[in-house]
């Protein structure tokens, strides 16, 4: 059972109808009685019958099936042991108004028309129980049974016609109320869901903004640090051997932290460069080609064969996993051959990037961020990426990505 509070009731338009209908079953009492015109004798057991029916309104049921029966069963029996005990207790029509609405609220759809149905049939039983406890004046008996029965027909249906177009409007009116509630609830539940899911796609984004600050930072200033790490351990070797070449190696180092320095502006600032600075891809991997080559003495042997232009997304993310993969043969391979091969066919681009050098086990070795970092690049573009390496046998990298037209 659910207690029923003013704040709390669902349509309060109808909680206050409630207690219209039965202030006006109370006011009835104190009316002439409707066939005879008599007074009625007071007596407290009509306004006994009328708090009960009025109290439980407080509490609904709805939840358990059994429950709602029962209480509607109840009700039918409060009105129906009311009419046959109380002379003259013509405020029943109300209450069955008042039993319709709150089988409205407990009940859905089929059991509101059964509801309504067995109201209407109630009615007329409530209604013949009420004329047989009359002495009727003789007019009305003789047109009820000496005449051909027409009038005796219409003054049993214009009542129960009348009852029944009000308890359709009220059927009709509850349902109106109950479907927009019902509207409202789904769309506010609609936003609530929205709601949810704009902030778990917020914390998504923010998450994937994050691991490509991590890898703009890792690709850009890892790459610069890492060559300027093996461009001084070289200063160091041929300081006292040979200082012309340490000299060498000592401005390449210093452009290098240059670098470093101006990445390090640039992703604090921006918290996003464009690695290629305004170049196209042939020309950016030339000069990551010639740095490499100025590092370690290896000059990478590139092939670049495309017949589509690519959109700036797919260049990006071929121009990092480049950077990454000759950054990782600059601290790792010890490699004397590197190839890089860009080919393209009308749906797919392909990268191959390899070497000749100590390679790793791929099984054992799978927490690197720079491959994580090339992986999710390429995923992210609804690529395939694939690491084929052995120890002694070098290492291959080949990406796949879909063609996305675009400027170069």
């Amino acid at each position: 059972m659910h207690f029923i509070k003013k704040p709390d009731h669902p349509f309060p338009f109808l909680l206050k109808l409630e207690w219209i209908l039965l202030a006006i079953s109370c006011f009835l009492e104190f009316l002439p009685l409707p066939l005879t015109g008599e007074m009625q004798q007071f007596s407290l057991l009509p306004f006994l019958f009328i708090g009960v029916f009025g109290l439980m309104g407080l509490f609904l049921p709805t939840k358990d099936n059994f429950r709602k029966i029962l209480y509607t069963i109840v009700e039918f029996a409060l009105i129906g042991s009311a009419s046959f005990l109380i002379h003259g207790f013509h405020p029943f029509p109300f209450l069955f108004l008042l039993l319709m609405i709150r089988s409205c609220l407990i009940f859905e759809l089929p059991g509101r028309l059964s509801v309504a149905a067995i109201v209407l049939v109630a009615f007329l039983v409530n209604f013949g129980i009420q004329v047989s406890q009359f002495d009727l004046p003789v007019q009305l008996e003789s047109a009820r049974f000496s005449r051909s029965g027409a009038e005796a027909l219409n003054f049993t249906l214009t009542p129960a016609l009348l009852f029944g177009l009000v308890l359709l409007f009220v059927l009709l009116l509850v349902n109106a109320l109950i479907s927009e509630r019902l509207s409202r609830q789904k769309l506010s539940d609609a936003n609530l869901r929205l709601r949810e899911y704009a902030r778990r796609i917020e914390d998504q984004a923010a998450l994937q903004e994050r691991n490509r600050i991590a890898r703009d930072i890792h690709d850009s200033l890892g790459h610069s640090l890492t060559a300027l790490n093996i461009q001084m351990e070289a200063v160091i070797e041929l300081w006292e051997r040979d200082p012309q070449k340490a000299r060498g190696f000592l401005k390449d180092a210093k452009h290098s932290g240059t670098t470093a320095l101006q990445a390090v502006r640039h992703s604090v600032s921006a918290l996003r460069t464009d690695p290629l600075h305004g170049h196209s891809l042939s020309s950016a991997l030339d000069s990551l080609a010639t740095e490499f080559e100025q590092t370690v003495g290896i000059a990478p042997a590139c092939q670049i064969e495309l017949t589509k232009k690519l959109s700036r997304e797919v260049i990006h993310a071929i121009y990092c996993i480049v950077q990454e993969g000759l950054t990782n043969i600059c601290k790792h391979s010890k490699a004397d051959f590197v190839r890089i091969k860009i080919w393209g066919t009308s749906e797919q681009v392909h990268l191959l990037l390899e070497d000749n050098g100590q390679g790793f086990d791929c099984a054992q070795n799978t927490t690197g961020f720079g491959l994580q970092g090339m992986r999710e690049r390429n995923l992210a573009l609804g690529g395939d990426f694939k690491i084929t390496s052995k120890p002694g046998r070098g290492c291959q990298i080949l990406a796949t990505f879909p063609v996305l037209e675009g400027a170069v």
